[in-house]
């Protein structure tokens, strides 16, 4: 962030009360988890995205048990498996899953997860470890009714972002949004990415203070009000995160 101070304050500006700072990799974990130590609003993950699990290696297990061991994170993540773009190849990002899994087992803390093109897969792997599971998150979730259904039959939570927003490509998101029950529903940006194209004007680049675009468009689609649904995601948020907005 070019201007920490300046994204805290219009964030705080826009009703929203906190961010939690997602980590891709070692140096991310690092960097957002000495944020989250200067700033009360600032909370943390701590992983490795599959986009990165080409940089996992033996040593990356005990470095970030290190990392949790000085300041604990609300998740491990953002962790997961993306067969869309392979940045990492498949095996490389079931290694560096699967020790994060044991990881957020040892810990006790909830997976932050990514999946692209791998659902069966992340099923699959999943409905091993069922408690963890059972307290964990799908972040960004995008697909069909059937996806929808099978990650609820784990337990997960599942985040929602501007996504929800795109008259391009969210329809199958859109009609997923009524059956996700409330107590499992949470609201994420995913800043900077997945700007909601809801936005007049159209900034050039998402920011947490354009939440309140996102909560508007799922409310809609849940036909209940905004403060209802705010209310909700906010005790979902802290009940999932351990924390205190």
């Amino acid at each position: 962030m070019d201007d920490l101070e300046k994204t805290i304050a219009d964030m705080q500006q826009a009703s929203v009360k906190g961010m939690i700072c997602i980590a891709s990799d070692l140096e991310e974990s690092q960097l957002v988890q000495a944020l989250s130590a200067k700033h009360s609003v600032i909370w943390n993950t701590l992983g490795c995205h599959p986009h990165q699990a080409k940089t996992w290696n033996t040593q990356s297990q005990s470095e970030l048990s290190c990392l949790i061991n000085k300041a604990k994170p609300v998740a491990i993540g953002e962790a997961g498996l993306d067969f869309n773009r392979n940045y990492s190849t498949p095996e490389q990002q079931r290694y560096a899953f699967g020790e994060q899994i044991e990881l957020a087992s040892e810990f006790n803390l909830p997976l932050y997860l990514h999946e692209r093109d791998a659902h069966h897969e992340m099923v699959e792997i999943l409905s091993k470890s069922p408690s963890l599971a059972q307290k964990s998150v799908i972040h960004c979730f995008t697909g069909s009714r059937e996806e929808l259904d099978r990650y609820l039959a784990l337990g997960l939570s599942i985040g929602i972002t501007g996504w929800v927003c795109d008259e391009r490509r969210g329809a199958d998101l859109q009609a997923s949004i009524p059956h996700i029950p409330l107590d499992r529903l949470l609201l994420e940006t995913d800043a900077p990415y997945l700007l909601p194209r809801n936005i007049r004007p159209r900034p050039k680049r998402n920011h947490p203070k354009f939440l309140p675009w996102v909560a508007e468009e799922v409310a809609r689609l849940k036909d209940i009000s905004v403060e209802e649904l705010v209310g909700i995601t906010l005790a979902n948020t802290e009940r999932v995160f351990g924390i205190r907005v």
